[in-house]
């Protein structure tokens, strides 16, 4: 069944219409306090001497990746039916968090080894890597990419983007399946499934979405720092950073609500009887 990306964006609408203040604290739990776990209790970015990332730094990004995901998944389960209470989507993000940590880390693993690939091929085309690894952030040591190496990168850049661009597209309502359908890995094919005939759409969706939420967010930053440093002056540029940070978060957050909420919505409409049947459990 292929959706209207109209009719799916109306139906977002309607939903951050009618359960804002559902979704508010579900986005201000898992979007906005990580950020302001990190500016309150690692003003440094969670650096320990020598520029290694310290054990508290390490916790405090790991508990801000449950959270996040967390209020994902309740977003989703609240936008997917109109019955479904705060308490049933913050459970039902509970429930369906391991499946999708299990999904996550089979796309990380497929990320590592395209990365591998890579690397792989670089250093068969005579690339120095243990030299590029030493340059420290200087860009001028960088050492030179043989001729063959990059060719080597072009070619699979020309291969591997566009799979990437097509494989986000594809895999947009991943996550949702797993909520709604209680499967594994077939969240994958079902995925593709649903999704069908709709590619070029959904890839101009995502790249339009990045766009606008990439210039607010900036924009917002911008303005933000300025005034801020007119306020503080420049020396509490610790603090300026901290707020101008926060209210990037806040942006984010606004944004990154409308996405799964949209992927909730998107779901709805392309699986039809399905979503029909699982909505007919609010305990989800």
């Amino acid at each position: 069944m292929t959706a209207r990306i109209g009719s799916v964006w109306d139906s977002t609408q309607q939903v951050l219409a009618g359960r804002a203040g559902m979704l508010i604290p579900f986005a201000a739990i898992g979007f906005v306090l990580p950020s302001l776990l990190q500016i309150l209790v690692l003003p440094q970015g969670g650096a320990a001497p020598g520029g290694n990332v310290s054990g508290l730094g390490l916790a405090i990004t790991i508990f801000s990746l449950v959270l996040g995901v967390w209020a994902q998944l309740a977003i989703m389960a609240l936008a997917t039916h109109p019955a479904t209470t705060t308490a049933e989507a913050s459970r039902a993000g509970l429930h369906r968090f391991l499946p999708v940590l299990g999904l996550a880390l089979a796309i990380g693993f497929a990320v590592a080894i395209a990365a591998l690939i890579l690397i792989v091929g670089l250093v068969a085309f005579g690339f120095d890597l243990t030299a590029a690894m030493a340059v420290n952030g200087d860009p001028t040591r960088m050492p030179p990419m043989p001729g063959g190496a990059a060719i080597f990168v072009t070619l699979y850049m020309l291969v591997a983007l566009p799979l990437a661009v097509w494989l986000s597209a594809r895999l947009m309502l991943t996550y949702a399946v797993v909520l709604n359908e209680r499967l594994g890995l077939g969240a994958f094919r079902r995925s593709i499934a649903l999704t069908r005939g709709m590619t070029w759409r959904l890839i101009g969706v995502t790249i339009l979405f990045v766009i606008v939420m990439l210039v607010s967010v900036l924009a917002v930053q911008g303005v933000a720092g300025a005034v801020f440093r007119l306020a503080f002056g420049p020396d509490r540029l610790g603090l300026v950073l901290a707020l101008t940070g926060l209210l990037g978060s806040l942006v984010s957050a606004a944004f990154m609500t409308l996405a799964y909420v949209f992927i909730a919505r998107l779901y709805v409409a392309t699986a039809g009887e399905q979503a029909l049947r699982t909505e007919g459990s609010p305990s989800l």
